[in-house]
């Protein structure tokens, strides 16, 4: 699966003021064109239920937590966020769920891409079927890669 989680670096936290900076194309893999947050959040709620086509994100949650469900159709996998400091990166055509948002939960999302309503994919057996008729994963090659 096309995602991973990674750690941000903590500036002036000796101070006792921490500080995280986002770079892109430099500490997160992506061209930055387009971010938004969900924030207001309530207990129980269930966010996104889509895949996107052709948008590779960074997700944040830079207050409270969440996790994030993901499925490529090979393989599932779940990542708590709950650390402003972490990062995923999930590449394009994974379903992914946004669950057990915490009380006043902000989720920042990075994108490299703007928005278009048709890229989006919201019927999970439509997202299935995609799949099935794709190209075998080896002959792709969407890895990120993170310079330090």
């Amino acid at each position: 699966m096309d995602a991973n989680v990674h750690e941000l670096k903590i500036l002036g936290a000796e101070e006792g003021e921490p500080l995280v900076v986002v770079e892109a194309e430099r500490n997160i893999p992506i061209n930055l064109k387009r971010v938004y947050w969900i924030f207001g959040t309530k207990r129980g709620r269930t966010r996104a239920r889509h895949a996107h086509r052709n948008v590779n994100q960074v997700l944040i949650c830079v207050h409270g937590s969440c996790k994030v469900l993901m499925d490529d159709s090979i393989e599932k996998q779940t990542v708590v966020l709950d650390r402003p400091d972490l990062y995923l990166y999930m590449g394009s055509m994974i379903w992914h769920e946004i669950t057990d948002l915490s009380d006043h939960c902000v989720l920042l999302v990075l994108s490299d891409n703007y928005y278009n309503e048709s890229d989006c994919i919201n019927d999970y057996e439509s997202f299935r079927r995609m799949l099935d008729q794709s190209p075998s994963p080896d002959t792709q090659i969407t890895k990120p890669i993170i310079s330090n």
